[in-house]
């Protein structure tokens, strides 16, 4: 079994770092968040798909080491990148912890040692970023060191695919790196999939999430327009779904967040801007996946028979998505913080989320309560995790907003004006 350091134990590494533990290799796990090393330490998770027990039961394990120093690189015969890649305010890529995580392995770097890049990246990052700055240490990339791109292609929340069973694509900078990558993988995927390049791996991550921009900004038009034109698109999609081919599902909401679907797509525009190429398609999906939280306030004004900056409003949900407690790129965030700034008086409850910070304020996530719902002028469902009592909410909110649909069980049975 191998030694593997990963670095940066966040929804990614975090993981990925149990994963390999679990398949027998030893784990070294570096974090330059403190915090973070501290509660893994005291078996504590902080990610809603790893559980604390997990953490707990290799806690004394001697193939399970974790620090903020990277000096474990040297002990390693891999070394995972799994930090962060957002956006710069001015809305291109910021690799600076690609960077910044390299810069500080080479100093332990050894001969023969294979570092491979998980992190969503714009096309050409490992080669022309990573690569150079392993040469400068004297290695001949292909020869005396490895190096390859494997996108995380984890979908957190979700619990149909184990972490194990999601085909696993490589690319290397030589034939010896994508083998090598291989040989490693294979301890711990069912499948590899092996490609020419870290360019064409680089590539096919963003494509699969411009995909999905795309998908989800169609359908929230197509949502829009059917509210315009007095139809239920709820209605309309469950009957789509009813052909056997050709229709692909997609669920309306109030616009795609996280750290992959909002932010890659940006990475291959960007990509395409710089050798000339436009991408009009992905810009229109860009544009309408921006103006959704004005869409929701629209609906939110219009519900209220008074003024913004005279109304209460209980918000349910804050995450990105359902059963995750990830707010990074939260359109519920996002829309929240926009009542705030027209004067609304916003309390919010989230299982996953137990505060947040909203203009220099902080907010803590309230208890469901009949008397919280009834003196809330407007309740809105902006996440629709799974275990929130809806039944409860419906009977007690005196108007509830639902871009999620999370209450279509009880659309029949309640009055037509108390869900909008």
């Amino acid at each position: 079994m191998a030694k593997v350091a990963i670095i940066g134990l966040g929804y990614v590494g975090l993981p990925l770092a149990l994963l390999f533990h679990k398949k027998g290799h030893t784990v070294y796990g570096i974090d330059t968040d403190k915090n973070k090393i501290n509660l893994i330490k005291q078996g504590k998770s902080f990610i809603s798909d790893v559980e604390s027990d997990d953490l707990q039961s290799i806690r004394a394990s001697n193939r399970f080491h974790v620090d903020s120093s990277f000096s474990f690189v040297k002990e390693a015969e891999t070394i995972i990148l799994c930090v962060p890649t957002p956006l710069t305010k001015e809305g291109e890529p910021n690799i600076s912890y690609i960077d910044e995580a390299v810069c500080s392995c080479l100093p332990y770097l050894n001969k023969d040692q294979l570092m491979i890049l998980e992190s969503s990246t714009y096309p050409g990052t490992t080669e022309e970023i990573i690569m150079p700055k392993i040469e400068s240490r004297g290695f001949i990339v292909g020869k005396d060191f490895y190096l390859a791109y494997s996108p995380e292609r984890i979908d957190p929340g979700q619990k149909t695919y184990l972490p194990e069973e999601i085909p696993k694509i490589i690319g290397g900078v030589t034939d010896v790196c994508t083998k090598k990558a291989q040989s490693l993988y294979r301890t711990v995927f069912r499948k590899i999939v092996p490609v020419s390049s870290p360019k064409a791996a680089e590539m096919a991550k963003l494509i699969e999430n411009a995909q999905r921009l795309i998908n989800i900004s169609f359908i929230n038009e197509m949502a829009m327009l059917c509210e315009k034109m007095n139809l239920d698109p709820w209605e309309v999609i469950e009957a789509c779904k009813t052909k056997p081919f050709g229709f692909t599902p997609f669920e309306p909401g109030i616009g795609a967040g996280g750290h992959c679907i909002p932010v890659d797509p940006v990475f291959l525009r960007w990509k395409a801007e710089m050798i000339g190429k436009r991408l009009t398609m992905i810009e229109s999906a860009e544009m309408i996946n921006k103006e959704m939280p004005d869409y929701i306030i629209h609906k939110v004004t219009a519900a209220l028979n008074k003024p913004l900056s005279k109304s209460k409003l209980f918000i349910i949900g804050v995450t990105y998505k359902r059963d995750v407690n990830d707010i990074r790129e939260s359109k519920a965030i996002e829309i929240i913080e926009r009542l705030v700034k027209l004067g609304a008086s916003i309390t919010y409850h989230d299982p996953y989320v137990p505060f947040i910070h909203i203009e220099n304020h902080l907010l803590h996530s309230s208890t469901i309560s009949e008397e919280k719902l009834k003196e809330s002028d407007c309740t809105l469902i902006l996440t629709d995790h799974r275990m929130l009592p809806y039944e409860f909410i419906l009977k007690h909110a005196r108007k509830v907003i639902d871009p999620k649909n999370a209450l279509k069980k009880f659309k029949s049975t309640t009055p037509n004006n108390s869900i909008i």
